[in-house]
């Protein structure tokens, strides 16, 4: 099936990101929360400064990018549609040097279209997700060859058939290794409801936020919401805080690293977290330890947000290198 061993193969629903740059906005942030609301006139024409298509995004393709892009092998199982957005994308992906022998085409089905109004430095993103015919030939553990990891991101509502194989494909090959970034639909069901997978789960990562959903609580103490999740089964939690930096539990100590000291002001911050995670799980699967690979992925994360978009901004395995061994001494993780 694949002609090349695989390290890393992603599973995650494929987007197009239309960025609109709105400039125009009366943006209201509510006092002692740290969330802060746009307010658009209904009815009104709302003027903006530029719009961008970015094709082949998504977190699992954000990840196979990524992994790509750090000269680790990646493949892809993800739909796209019959037309010009589709098109584009999969010729991204190539371009990229991602495997994409299990990208199904679907020719009359649109691909899916994320549309993302990017105010100063953060954004809203409204999504949407095409109901795919999908294949699940690549996860028949009889065929083809075992990965490195198999890396797990969002899925739409229609995604429990992919669940149901991975688990199954997991435990026919011992030696692949789960990594598991929820998406908005597989949070919303909670953790009791992922447990299938999540006992599964070698590397599990999410925002703070994120915990919080997946676990049904208001808890803020991190440590707390790690130790909740490691729970149901995962052997390393991950745990992204924006600009407070993130935290890894490792099922004996709760480690810390601030970002990574950005040159300039953050430009746009999509695709941070994949890019994050997913170098992360490379270095992992180079042979990099766990703490290693905390202290490096903060630093493909920074590049991003130096950019439009989850792509640009992406880095080498050289790159973050060099750029560690030029990391001010406070840049260290730190047992909390």
């Amino acid at each position: 099936m694949f002609h090349k061993a695989i390290d890393i193969l992603a599973i995650g629903d494929l987007t197009v990101d239309a960025f609109i740059k709105l400039h125009d906005t009366k943006l209201h942030c509510r006092i002692n929360e740290d969330g802060c609301e746009i307010y658009l006139p209904f009815g009104a024409k709302i003027p903006y400064e530029y719009s961008r298509m970015i094709y082949a995004s998504g977190g699992a393709s954000n990840a196979a990018i990524a992994v790509a892009r750090l000269g680790v092998q990646s493949a892809l199982i993800s739909n796209l549609g019959g037309d010009n957005y589709g098109h584009e994308s999969l010729l991204k992906l190539q371009k990229e040097k991602v495997n994409t022998r299990n990208v199904t085409e679907h020719p009359h089905k649109p691909t899916n279209c994320n549309f993302v109004l990017w105010y100063e430095d953060d954004r809203t993103i409204l999504v949407n997700h095409t109901d795919y015919d999908h294949n699940f030939t690549a996860l028949d553990p009889k065929v083809g060859i075992s990965p490195k990891w198999i890396y797990l991101t969002s899925l739409s509502s229609h995604g429990d058939e992919y669940e149901k194989m991975i688990t199954e494909y997991l435990d026919a090959r011992p030696n692949t290794k789960l990594a598991f970034q929820p998406g908005t639909y597989q949070i919303g069901r909670g953790v009791e409801e992922l447990a299938e997978l999540t006992k599964r789960t070698e590397v599990l990562i999410l925002n703070l936020e994120e915990a919080q959903s997946i676990l049904r609580v208001n808890e803020k103490d991190v440590k707390k919401l790690a130790i909740g999740i490691a729970k149901h089964g995962p052997k390393i939690v991950l745990i992204t805080d924006g600009t407070r930096g993130s935290y890894m539990y490792d099922g004996e100590h709760h480690y810390h690293i601030p970002i990574f000291p950005d040159p300039r002001k953050a430009f746009e911050r999509t695709g941070c977290g994949d890019a994050y995670a997913s170098t992360f799980i490379s270095l992992l699967s180079l042979g990099r330890s766990p703490l290693e690979a905390f202290i490096a992925a903060p630093v493909n994360a920074m590049s991003v947000a130096q950019y439009i978009g989850a792509h640009e901004g992406l880095l080498s395995l050289e790159q973050i290198d060099w750029l560690l061994s030029k990391a001010p001494s406070e840049y260290k993780p730190r047992v909390i």
